[in-house]
């Protein structure tokens, strides 16, 4: 058996051997949505991706506007997704990133979330390589610390991608409440990368882990990357909206932190 294939097998068991030592973390950045309702979120920590598709199918258009990205007052983000005509599309939502505002090499990324619910509905928490501008992606380096799929309201995944392993080949796998639904109650989603892994945990409990060596190409984690939060609607990864899909619709967010 190759090396490789033990290596992917242990990430996928994550034996008692191979368990990851807890570092200490030192809060470096966070975000608690506190603000007036209809605010926009502080252009101080987010600034906002405008267009659509994305090259994943999508059918929304990602605006800027509060419609689609706002707070509630009572200290919760909400990125709403909506039926609407605009700019072409049918769809409307948003993407914010911290990109060039505030970008990490390594650290513990978490965010506590609700998700929506019904097909279609595809949020996610995710970082991205800074230098993917000049390098192009996969090249740069993706961390999904959670994506969600509306029509499996009791599952999340966790993917990594990079060269030689990204798309229907990237390193993922998904976890399971154990009772009750994404949707239904708020649950902290969280990565701890490190020079010597990446752990994937849901309410502290790990459920993916991966060392450089378990990769089939590149490690390129190991440069700065900033992070995104989004609400799409349909693409390749969760299909268009049916009959039951309910808009508008919100991604809520209690909160986003960032150790070091």
């Amino acid at each position: 058996m190759s090396r490789f294939l033990l290596c992917a097998l242990a990430a996928l068991a994550l034996t008692s051997c191979d368990s990851p030592t807890a570092p200490d973390w030192t809060l470096d950045w966070a975000d608690d949505f506190n603000g007036a309702a209809g605010s926009l979120p502080s252009s101080a920590n987010w600034r906002f991706d405008v267009g659509t598709d994305w090259g994943n199918a999508q059918l929304e258009y990602d605006t800027d506007r509060a419609e689609n990205a706002s707070l509630d007052g009572q200290g919760h983000l909400l990125i709403t997704a909506r039926s609407e005509s605009y700019k072409g599309r049918v769809y409307t939502s948003a993407r914010i990133t911290t990109k060039g505002l505030h970008e990490h090499t390594r650290g513990k990324f978490e965010a506590r979330m609700k998700m929506p619910t019904g097909r279609g509905m595809w949020p996610a928490f995710w970082l991205l390589g800074a230098n993917f501008a000049t390098v192009g992606w996969p090249a740069t380096g993706e961390i999904d610390v959670m994506e969600y799929r509306g029509q499996e309201p009791a599952i999340v995944h966790g993917s990594l991608h990079g060269p030689g392993y990204s798309g229907g080949s990237a390193f993922t796998r998904s976890y399971t409440l154990p009772a009750g639904r994404f949707d239904q109650d708020f649950h902290v989603f969280s990565v701890e990368w490190t020079s010597s892994r990446i752990d994937w945990y849901v309410d502290g409990v790990i459920y993916q882990s991966i060392k450089p060596t378990y990769v089939p190409g590149t490690w390129v984690f190991d440069h700065p990357f900033y992070l995104i939060l989004n609400l799409a609607v349909g693409g390749n990864y969760v299909g268009n909206p049916d009959g039951g899909t309910i808009f508008p619709q919100s991604l809520v967010v209690d909160w986003v932190k960032v150790y070091r």
